[in-house]
């Protein structure tokens, strides 16, 4: 069993690869490494020291097993002074490791830990960022999490919650940022929401979730709402919020069982996708978290996409995958700034409104599956922006408008609308075919000899009629008898 200080030698061997100091009784700090071969590194079980550490970044490795237990011990009573630490995307397996107190940004994202969220991890009242997401914890919320006045992103995605959210969310809280999303929580959603005022994104998706959440109409920051793939039902209709979501600019209710006709209480009033881009200049980010970033999941062309970063002029509504019916309101058309519009799988009927050609940003839009009629509007070939279109499996007719984006597409785009003609389709117009100038003066050289013969007809037959009764009356005459017999060769009695 060695003791002592770690040689120094040791940090900066070239060609060192492993490195497995474990069970000895080495002491004092670690210094920095500047091995640049070394893959594997063991100092578990020893009574190393770092009481000045402030920043521990061990995220993006390969260090995998349990959290050994000096690292459970150093940090609540050896690291008095650290404040950030990052363990995220390892393969580290067991508990959940409890940060001190003075701790600012906590992540174990995206490893294999498991168990409880124990409620010991609250007395790090100074939590700003907590990041668990994407582990095999299990068990429910502690409530004492939606008491933390400076904790402002809280993600807990893509574990095995379960139960109900908290709901008591204190008044001036913090939160910015809620990722609840990938669990099994069930239940309405808390009504203390609603003292969330600083909240952005808000992200349930994929969860049990039954009660759509009126009181956060007020919520005057809510940029991100994705209450995809619930158990939410019936009948949207504002709770006569006199602007309710002022400011959201991704909306995403799709995947749910709500019914009735499409929200344009809530279209008509979404401010923050009218200008987003109009009364921006420059790119920008949703948070400003240093080292956290807000991400949301969308569906574009029916496969699933992760934006890693959410520009804040990033627009969306997908409303897909529900039971909703009636027609597309006409105020839809005022969301200039909208990016991404799906409508599809529902039972949407009537015609594609022509204001949806005012919507001059919009990069896809599907509104396949559903009931819509009628010919698709050429003001659709103003939207230069236009990238995916699918508008297969409904009911329109008439020639596909020509020009613009429209040029691009592809079959695809309006399989199963039996009544549609023109290119792409093999279905070609009648109206499309190439009218030449000789065929039309033919047809009218046609009509024109039809119209003789009708004419001279009706002259024969009346010559005829004045010989005969001429020729019966008077008798014959010599002249016209030798002209009859000449030109039949018969002789007249």
């Amino acid at each position: 069993m060695l003791t002592g200080l770690i040689p120094c030698w040791c940090y900066s061997l070239p060609y060192l690869f492993i490195l497995d100091l474990r069970d000895n009784q080495f002491t004092g700090s670690i210094g920095e490494f500047s091995a640049t071969s070394l893959r594997y590194l063991s100092l578990s079980d020893n009574k190393l020291l770092a009481p000045n550490l402030e920043v521990l970044d061990l995220s993006h490795n390969r260090i995998r097993g349990s959290i050994p237990k000096w690292f459970h011990e150093n940090l609540l009573r050896s690291w008095k002074n650290i404040s950030y630490i990052d363990l995220s995307f390892n393969k580290l397996r067991g508990d959940l490791p409890i940060p001190p107190n003075g701790i600012r940004f906590f992540s174990v994202s995206n490893n294999q830990l498991s168990g409880d969220i124990s409620s010991a991890l609250c007395n790090a009242s100074t939590l700003s960022i907590l990041n668990l997401a994407s582990n095999n914890f299990s068990g429910l919320i502690p409530q004492c999490l939606a008491t933390f006045h400076s904790l402002r992103a809280l993600d807990l995605q893509d574990n095995n919650l379960y139960g109900s959210i908290p709901d008591n969310f204190s008044k001036g809280n913090s939160f910015e940022t809620l990722k609840l999303n990938g669990n099994q929580l069930k239940g309405p959603l808390p009504r203390s929401l609603a003292h969330c005022t600083k909240l952005e994104v808000l992200d349930l998706e994929n969860n049990n979730i039954y009660m759509f959440p009126y009181c956060l109409e007020t919520l005057p920051n809510l940029r991100v709402l994705s209450l995809r793939s619930n158990k939410f039902h019936g009948v949207i209709s504002s709770f006569g919020t006199e602007l309710p979501f002022p400011r959201l600019r991704n909306f995403d209710i799709s995947h749910n069982y709500f019914t009735g006709p499409l929200p344009a209480s809530y279209i008509q009033n979404f401010q923050g996708m009218m200008n987003a881009i109009k009364n921006q200049t420059g790119l920008k980010y949703l948070g400003n978290h240093s080292a956290y970033s807000d991400s949301i999941v969308i569906i574009m062309k029916g496969s699933y996409m992760e934006l890693t970063r959410i520009l804040t002029v990033f627009t969306t509504i997908d409303l897909s995958n529900n039971m909703f019916e009636g027609e597309i309101p006409t105020v839809i058309g005022e969301l200039h700034s909208l990016k991404g519009l799906n409508l599809s799988h529902n039972r949407i009927t009537g015609i594609i409104p022509l204001s949806m050609g005012n919507l001059s940003n919009l990069e896809w839009l599907d509104l396949s599956w559903n009931q819509l009629k009628g010919e698709i509007p050429m003001a659709l070939t103003n939207l230069n922006f236009l990238a995916v279109l699918n508008l297969s499996q409904n009911q329109f007719e008439g020639m596909i408008p020509k020009g613009g984006q429209f040029n691009t597409f592809e079959n695809d785009s309006y399989v199963g609308n039996l009544m549609l003609c023109g290119i792409p389709l093999s279905k070609s117009c009648k109206e499309d075919k190439e009218k030449s100038p000789y065929s039309t003066l033919d047809k009218e050289e046609s009509g024109f000899g039809w119209k003789s013969v009708i004419v001279g007809y009706a002259c024969g037959m009346i010559f005829g009629i004045i010989l005969g009764c001429n020729i019966f009356f008077l008798g014959k005459p010599q002249m016209l008898t030798r002209l009859v017999e000449t030109c039949f060769n018969v002789r007249l009695i």
